[in-house]
């Protein structure tokens, strides 16, 4: 009976035990269904945006769209500066299992040059592995079918087309337009530092030099992007939308291209540069620089050899001589400082000196001479321009001093920048007191004066300089800021731009232009004037001033032998000019380096570019035709 009573009993305990088991279990279970539910809930609806996005994220790729970029245009409507399309080799690299192979592969295949292999091993090491790296830049027709055939041997391998800038007339325009080569490191940390790298994020190419950089900003147009669905290969399987970039702005320049090869033509194989402006309103028609370079070279990567021997040229072609080239302005000068003259009261316009051949100042130990051994006699302001006479300015220079010659000549320009719509500009130097003594820390002697009056000693000009001071004078004291752009282009119509002048120069008496101008009137159109054979027989009324550069000192015992001279050591010739002398429509200068005296050398070039501009009746009659 006992034992019957201690069975019942371990029965009921093992059934409480049991139901006691299950309602832990159903608990435990219900906690996990309650975790698992509450889980889903969290995933499936709480971070339903958030992983929505991830997703999209893996299946949609935002691609940015490089815009084209804008054209340029002469004054005419010639086309300066292209697009064109071209095709490149891309590789990105983690697409690629055994890249060095399939580059030597690919070699073989597409005989690729050394210069492209090396822009890509140097490219390779500075880009991210997921992004493409140009293997070829500018692939032939043959390459492009070649590489078709076995594309799918290559994976991650592929040929783009893309548009290229391209330059129809070569080295005539490169220190104009300049060029556009690939963005380097230094590049694209000033478009970090800018804030304008994002709407770069697919343009291989920017502007370098000249037009193509100054205006970069309005040729390079804004970034547009495509969003792609794309399969777990990364290939695109469809275009979900798509934002087109908005093209760079077509520009317009003040730039005459048959002008600008009539003066290239003109210069020939000498150094030296042509500038033509507009003085009514500040146009730069013309600005050539020689020797030059063909800028499509830099377009697709210039290799190492040529660009060293650009460099190392030298004839120094990568300089704009036009903007940058610092001249000793020589006798180009003499009408500006024989204003400075008749303003100051020093001279008037019948005020004489005795040229004997020689200048020396009273009880001065030197003496400088005048460029005719035997002197010009008896000279006031207008002959003494006329005929380039030396005596005269040298002790017009004397009397004046440098005080007064530096601040009138400021006034003209020299020494300040111009303001013209280039980087590549020179302010060359004007002398004074202040700028010798922070150069050389040496006082300023008479004697430094006197070479100041002929356009020599510490006294250099750029080439945009001398033609921005002959706009001010053929203008009476007013003019405008040298401008190569001349506006742009809509679907429309041209925008121009309206020009930038200047602070007048005011003169203490108007009529002391009229006496300088004159002069220079006098230089071509009158008998014994420097300029006259030059421009003898024209058909239209010119007038200018020619200079001769002296480059090294002569002692004063010794005759100037241009034979004895290394070549780069001779005389610069120089000349400035404009016309119509009534209502001038253009001023120019010319500088011809080592080529010997101004009126035989730089005032033929003056005339062949001032014959395109204004042609005979009959010649514009045939040209309309």
């Amino acid at each position: 009976m006992a034992s019957k009573r201690i069975t019942i009993r371990d029965h009921t305990a093992e059934a409480n035990l049991f139901a006691r088991r299950s309602v832990i279990a159903l608990l435990i279970i219900f906690i996990a269904l309650a975790v698992l539910i509450s889980n889903l809930y969290y995933l499936q609806v709480t971070r339903h945006d958030d992983y929505q996005t991830r997703s999209n994220g893996n299946r949609i790729k935002v691609l940015p769209v490089a815009p084209n970029r804008g054209l340029i245009y002469d004054r005419n409507g010639a086309l300066l500066a292209d697009n064109k399309p071209v095709f490149r080799l891309e590789v990105v690299p983690e697409q690629s299992d055994n890249l060095q192979q399939v580059i030597t592969e690919l070699t073989e295949l597409l005989g690729i040059d050394e210069q492209d292999l090396e822009s890509f091993q140097k490219d390779l090491k500075g880009q991210r592995r997921f992004k493409p790296v140009a293997l070829i830049n500018n692939m032939t027709q043959e390459q492009v079918a070649l590489f078709s055939v076995n594309q799918h041997k290559y994976p991650g391998i592929s040929v783009e087309a893309r548009l290229k800038r391209y330059y129809p007339y070569g080295d005539a325009l490169t220190h104009v337009l300049g060029y556009v080569a690939k963005i380097n490191k230094r590049d694209l940390q000033k478009l970090v530092e800018t804030e304008q790298d994002a709407n770069y994020a697919a343009t291989y190419d920017i502007g370098k030099q000249g037009v193509e950089k100054y205006h970069e900003t309005l040729l390079h147009g804004e970034v547009g992007y495509q969003e792609v669905e794309v399969n777990s290969q990364g290939r695109i399987i469809r275009t979900l939308k798509f934002q087109p970039p908005v093209p760079g702005t077509d520009i317009v320049l003040n730039i005459d291209i048959k002008m600008q090869q009539v003066a290239q033509q003109a210069l020939g194989e000498n150094r030296g540069s042509v500038v033509v402006i507009d003085p009514r309103d500040g146009g730069v028609l013309v600005l050539y620089s020689n020797p030059s370079y063909d800028p499509n070279l830099f377009v697709h990567g210039i290799s190492s050899k040529d660009y060293s021997d650009l460099l190392n040229s030298p004839d120094r072609p990568l300089i704009n001589r036009a903007t940058q080239g610092q001249y000793p302005p020589a006798s180009t000068v003499k009408p500006q400082l024989a204003l400075a003259g008749l303003n100051e009261g020093v001279i008037t316009d019948k005020s004489r000196v005795y040229d004997p051949g020689t200048y020396q100042i009273k009880n001065g130990p030197r003496t400088w001479r005048d460029w005719l051994p035997w002197g010009h006699g008896w000279v006031n302001v207008t002959k003494a321009i006329e005929v380039s006479c030396d005596t005269f300015f040298y002790d017009l220079a004397y009397r004046l001093g440098i005080d007064r010659i530096s601040e009138t000549m400021s006034k003209f320009g020299f020494g300040e920048y111009t303001g013209i719509d280039l980087y590549e500009e020179s302010d060359a130097n004007m002398p004074s007191r202040g700028w010798k003594r922070a150069r050389y820390n040496k006082p300023w002697y008479i004697g430094d004066t006197i070479p100041v009056g002929i356009g020599q000693g510490y006294w250099t000009a750029t080439p945009l300089q001398l033609a921005q001071s002959v706009s001010t004078l053929v203008d009476r004291g007013h003019s405008y800021t040298p401008q190569v752009i001349r506006g742009y282009k809509t679907d429309e119509q041209q925008i121009l731009y309206p020009p930038k002048e200047n602070m007048p120069i005011i003169l203490n008496d108007e009529k002391h232009w009229d006496t300088v101008l004159d002069a220079m009137y006098g230089v071509v159109n009158r008998v014994g004037g420097t300029g006259y054979k030059a421009f003898a027989h024209t058909h239209y009324v010119s007038a200018g001033k020619t200079g001769t550069a002296q480059l090294v000192g002569i002692a004063e015992d010794e005759k100037y032998d241009a034979e004895k001279l290394a070549a780069h050591l001779r005389d610069n010739a120089m000349y400035v000019g404009f016309a119509p002398y009534e209502n001038p429509q253009m001023v120019l200068t010319i500088v011809v380096e080592n080529a010997g005296h101004g009126g035989s050398q730089a005032a033929p070039v003056a005339r062949a570019v001032m014959d395109y501009y204004f042609p005979k009746p009959e010649e514009a009659a045939n040209a309309t035709q």
